[in-house]
């Protein structure tokens, strides 16, 4: 297919995956809301529910994604030609998730949920051939939105691994639900410092500070899960401050990019 055809292809699919995550909630789909599902599985992982907004952010995101595509200046750039279908595929598979979770199939919803993860990771690696954009353009409204989805898509494949597994009355090896919390705490910190070293990439992690902040709220009531998300929050918060400011932190090649 054309670039042309996919340009086209992505801002339909993206309108119709605004329109399936309006219909989960205002119609219900399957007489149920996203976040009342989300409530039969209680784990403590799942972060508090203002936490979920961010979907509002990342599709802010995606639609300035879906704009600038079509701007003959950028359209055939490397940045956006290498998206190619991936960013479809991501669009159906979000919304398959959204009715096999209102619809209770929550097994199946985690592999969905990989396949979305396995789509974002490869629009992120396309998105950035050779790093940090020089166009401010393209870091924005490219770059940074993959960043921000895929960040919180790689939290929300634990959250729905968590889930599932208590859906399935998983005995957690015998340990308790808070320490196995910590563990998966644990597991997005190192996921995350790795992602946002290697790729120097502020808006990954500041996904995962917004996460574990809601973790922590979510979970007022367990002191042990309060500080350890929280500290964790702060030591990744000051890995954001040092990704933006240092040598060729975000914030320093801002300055020296084209727009």
């Amino acid at each position: 297919m054309t670039n042309a055809g996919y340009r086209w292809l992505n801002a339909l699919a993206l309108i119709a995956v605004l329109f399936v995550n309006w219909l989960a909630n205002a119609l219900p789909i399957n007489g149920l809301t996203t976040g009342q599902v989300s409530a039969m599985f209680p784990v403590q992982i799942t972060p508090a529910p203002y936490v979920f907004s961010i979907w509002g952010l990342i599709y802010a995101f995606l639609v300035g994604f879906a704009i600038i595509q079509f701007l003959p200046s950028k359209r055939e750039h490397e940045e956006i030609r290498r998206i190619g279908p991936w960013f479809i595929i991501s669009c159906v598979l979000n919304m398959t998730w959204i009715v096999v979770w209102q619809y209770l199939f929550t097994t199946t919803s985690i592999f969905v949920m990989l396949g979305i993860l396995i789509t974002l990771i490869v629009l992120y690696v396309n998105t950035r051939p050779y790093g940090w954009s020089s166009d401010l353009a393209e870091r924005w409204f490219v770059q940074i939105p993959f960043s921000i989805y895929l960040g919180w898509i790689s939290v929300a494949t634990i959250v729905n691994a968590a889930a599932v597994l208590y859906d399935e009355k998983w005995s957690g090896f015998g340990l308790s639900g808070t320490t196995w919390t910590l563990i998966l705490i644990m597991l997005a910190v190192v996921i995350t410092v790795i992602m946002g070293i290697s790729y120097r990439d502020p808006a990954f992690v500041a996904v995962t500070v917004w996460a574990l902040i809601g973790i922590g709220v979510a979970n007022s009531n367990t002191n042990t899960i309060v500080y350890s998300a929280w500290g964790a929050a702060a030591g990744l918060f000051l890995l954001v401050v040092w990704l933006l400011f240092a040598k060729n932190g975000l914030i320093s090649n801002n300055r020296r990019a084209r727009i």
